[in-house]
């Protein structure tokens, strides 16, 4: 026993019912690049920012000067984290003044400036 291929495909066997799939049904809007700011109180607030890092689409804007307040090793222990998983999702790291990190995804970096720039004494100066 064969096959008969021209037997299978004629017009008359084929069944005209069908279904569309709209593969743009879920993304309606695109997704768009959020600059999100987060206020690190406790070492249990970072869950939150690493969470939407790994989504992929979003620069975290830091305030780390309550927990800096509270409890340095804490402080230490967070930007640990947070730099360890900003490294393995290959994106970047920076602090901006005393109290705010920046931590962004792979596909954005941080600027360091030029390395050309005179380096500052200890009091600040040039």
């Amino acid at each position: 026993m064969g096959f008969n291929f021209k037997e299978m495909f004629k017009k008359d066997n084929i069944s005209s019912d069908y279904v569309e799939i709209d593969l743009d049904q879920g993304s309606k809007s695109k997704e768009k690049i959020m600059v999100r700011p987060f206020t690190l109180r406790t070492f249990e607030d970072v869950n939150e920012i690493l969470n939407s890092l790994r989504e992929g689409y979003t620069i975290a804007v830091i305030d780390i000067k309550p927990i800096k307040t509270k409890d340095i090793i804490e402080l230490k222990r967070a930007i640990s984290k947070i730099k360890k998983t900003v490294d393995a999702l290959e994106g970047s790291i920076a602090g901006f003044g005393e109290n705010t990190i920046l931590a962004t995804p792979s596909f954005a970096e941080v600027y360091r400036g030029s390395n050309d720039l005179p380096k500052r004494d200890s009091a600040g100066l040039y």
